[in-house]
């Protein structure tokens, strides 16, 4: 079995936000279909928004759709995406650019448990929790 790979769904914004995790992860967007492509628009209001699309940044991957006419999504506190990094300058960074416009439910600080960790729920509604473990000393 291969990792689980997260499914976000967005209320017509999903071309915004897949622009604001470009940014801001430092990633890009593999690809992308639209309701109008995939001849499954019922409206035009639909022809534009995405059917599907694939995101990755380094070893980060996730998929993204806007919801069809009548679906809807809010946003859900039952789970957080985990971003672990290998330096403390990527992880002041990626969180700062993730923050922006969102709203931060823990300030980046170093913890108990010898990690340099922070919160937040970006401006699409999307928890996200960010981790750069120290290194351990070695004891030789």
């Amino acid at each position: 079995m291969e990792a689980i790979i997260p499914y976000l769904n967005f209320n017509g914004n999903a071309k915004e936000a897949l622009a604001f995790y470009e940014s801001a992860l430092g990633g890009k967007t593999l690809q992308s279909s639209t309701f109008g492509e995939a001849n499954m628009a019922q409206d035009d209001s639909m022809k534009d928004k995405i059917l599907h699309a694939v995101f990755v940044a380094g070893d980060l991957k996730f998929m993204v759709s806007d919801c069809p006419p009548g679906v809807s999504v809010s946003g859900g506190d039952q789970v957080s995406l985990s971003l672990n990094f290998s330096s403390i300058e990527a992880i002041e960074k990626t969180f700062a650019a993730m923050a922006e416009g969102g709203h931060v439910t823990m300030p980046i600080q170093d913890t108990f448990w010898g990690a340099r960790f922070a919160m937040t729920k970006d401006k699409f509604g999307v928890h996200w929790m960010f981790n750069y473990d120290y290194p351990k000393e070695s004891s030789n």
